[in-house]
């Protein structure tokens, strides 16, 4: 894969982007304090997008749709003009999680907004910090461009029905990227009920890192997903985790390794668990 086809990117090309380029930076960095260290350090030129606010529409009933449902296209390309993004734009997104906060779900939801030229740094902000990469505490304020309309996402995803469909069909794959524990049902930090969708395999999102946190090479993630996919094809593929945002982290590391985007069931564990569908544990870990 060509390097810049490649959806990672390292620190030090993303400098030398920095430098000789027109790119868009986003600090996707989230959590209650997301906002307040943006305005404390973030990477210089980098503008700011909330999950919770420009990432998702957020509903008082998680049962439809989950914890952090997709905004509407429409919703999303009026945020897209305000930071300045039009289709054209080379995007590089980053956040303090390896790509698993934020930047991964903002990744897909551009790609499935049609943009293609988009990027997540790999390591996140921490590995440019660590190579020199200029850091600011200067608010930006971009400049707004002009609506572009889409009928719709045009990336594959997945209801809640086919989800139940296919968990228990031998010729699709549910893949639950959340951690062991909270797949056994030996732990729910965040949604109601513990466990997992019956039939759903457990692939954590953190082996797709190495120990370093960096991700896998494309030929390791390659070799890694292809032993569970075997003869099935992306397309008979769902992927979900808590909530749909990091889902989009196995999403990244599949098409990294040269995979067709697979499904994405956005209302994941945390819309399951709230509208009675079969629960399955595994208290023994």
């Amino acid at each position: 894969m060509k390097k810049n086809n490649s959806p990672i990117i390292d620190a030090t090309a993303l400098l030398k982007l920095f430098q000789t380029e027109d790119i868009i930076i986003v600090d996707a960095c989230s959590g209650e304090k997301a906002i307040s260290k943006y305005k404390e350090k973030h990477l210089e030129g980098a503008l700011f997008v909330d999950l919770d606010t420009h990432l998702a529409a957020i509903k008082n009933d998680a049962s439809n749709g989950g914890r952090h449902p997709l905004p509407t296209i429409k919703q999303f390309s009026k945020t897209l003009s305000n930071l300045e993004i039009s289709k054209n734009s080379h995007v590089v997104i980053y956040d303090d999680k390896n790509g698993s906060n934020s930047a991964a779900r903002f990744w897909w939801m551009l790609r499935s907004a049609g943009l293609k030229k988009v990027q997540v740094l790999n390591g996140g902000i921490q590995a440019a910090v660590k190579i020199g990469f200029p850091t600011s505490s200067k608010i930006v304020n971009a400049k707004e461009v002009e609506n572009y309309n889409l009928p719709d996402w045009v990336l594959p995803q997945a209801t809640i029905d086919e989800v139940e469909k296919n968990a228990s069909d031998k010729n699709n794959i549910v893949i639950d990227v959340r951690s062991s524990d909270r797949y056994n049902g030996l732990t729910e930090p965040i949604d109601l009920i513990a466990g997992h969708i019956p039939g759903a395999i457990n692939i954590p999102l953190t082996s797709n890192l190495d120990s370093d946190g960096f991700f896998l090479s494309p030929e390791k993630l390659r070799t890694k997903y292809q032993k569970v996919l075997g003869n099935f094809k992306p397309a008979n593929t769902i992927v979900h985790c808590g909530s749909g945002v990091t889902a989009c982290h196995t999403i990244l590391a599949m098409v990294y390794a040269g995979f067709e985007f697979p499904k994405l069931y956005v209302g994941s564990w945390s819309e399951w668990s709230r509208n009675n569908k079969p629960i399955a544990t595994n208290k023994n870990g």
